[in-house]
């Protein structure tokens, strides 16, 4: 019986995570033991709950989750350790005889655990000099730096987005170049197979609304100000996180409570286009329709034994 790496992806408010869990009871219950190993970039910091819709305990039902709740909002969770880490829970679940279920909303961190790919050094004293420029001139600025010297770079990155910004930049100063391709389709680990989960813009947009709103109405400010309390504003990845970013401001005064809503919910449609768009470049992924009736089971049949 083989045991291959199954990977789920998808944007945000696609349903990946509910799905990932139905068909990991559906393997279970089969006699394939399976297990979900995150790779989105938030789960792995503690506290932070609400904003990143993070399944809780209940949701998660009763299958167990790698790579969620690892740090602390101060730490910095970068694409290369979290592909160490993701690579060595695939590694000790196969070891195990159990399914690993690659769950991801990113398409890089997706692409960096399961594709052949290396990282660019870096260099502490030109990191620390352009987070010194990040803290004084802000994320904009920079991009539009980013924009005039490699615009390829900039183009599949955010303008909100610090932390890639500062290390495209880095890159660009070191090796005096931006790759505008990443590398190619090459899997690294062995027997993978890829879905993805598709819905019509208008659906997924009005879900991303619905999520944001509720949100709020769960208490995402009261999880964001007890978050500051714990060096929140001095973690250069989830401050920056959608929704936190927006409620720090609002905290601040620099933003009204409707303005940090429309911006939390415009800032994910335009990040969900971003993923769509990733995800679309990698023609090993099977789509599917992300509201398809008994989707999870479909596939659990489909699974060769």
């Amino acid at each position: 019986m083989s045991t291959p790496l199954l990977v789920l992806n998808g944007p945000t408010a696609s349903g990946k995570s509910t799905l990932a869990v139905r068909l990991a009871q559906e393997l279970t219950a089969a006699g394939r033991p399976a297990e979900i190993v995150n790779a989105d970039s938030m789960l792995v910091y503690r506290g932070m709950n609400i904003g990143t819709a993070k399944p809780t305990m209940a949701e998660r039902g009763g299958v167990v989750h790698h790579l969620i709740d690892v740090l602390e909002v101060d730490q910095v969770a970068s694409v290369a350790t979290f592909q160490q880490l993701a690579r060595a829970a695939i590694a000790d679940c196969r070891h195990r005889g159990v399914i690993p279920l690659l769950v991801g909303g990113s398409a890089l961190y997706v692409h960096a655990i399961v594709d052949d790919f290396e990282f660019p050094g870096t260099d502490p004293a030109v990191r620390a000099r352009l987070e010194a420029e990040l803290d004084a001139l802000g994320a904009e600025q920079l991009y539009r730096r980013l924009v005039e010297r490699a615009p390829e770079a900039a183009a599949d990155i955010l303008p909100g987005n610090a932390r890639r910004i500062v290390r495209a930049l880095e890159v660009l100063e070191l090796t005096g170049s931006w790759r505008a391709r990443l590398p190619e389709w090459n899997y690294a680990i062995a027997d993978v197979q890829q879905w993805g989960l598709e819905l019509p813009r208008e659906q997924l947009d009005q879900r991303i609304e619905a999520r944001v709103q509720r949100m709020w109405a769960d208490g995402l400010v009261a999880e964001v100000r007890g978050l500051a309390e714990r060096g929140l504003r001095q973690g250069r990845t989830a401050s920056r996180a959608l929704g936190y970013r927006q409620v720090l401001a609002l905290l601040d005064g620099e933003l009204t409570e409707a303005e940090a809503i429309e911006q939390t919910i415009s800032g994910t449609r335009r990040f969900a286009r971003k993923q769509l768009g990733w995800f679309r470049r990698d023609p090993r992924i099977r789509w599917l329709p992300a509201t398809e009736p008994g989707l999870a089971e479909h596939l659990a049949m489909t699974l060769p034994v």
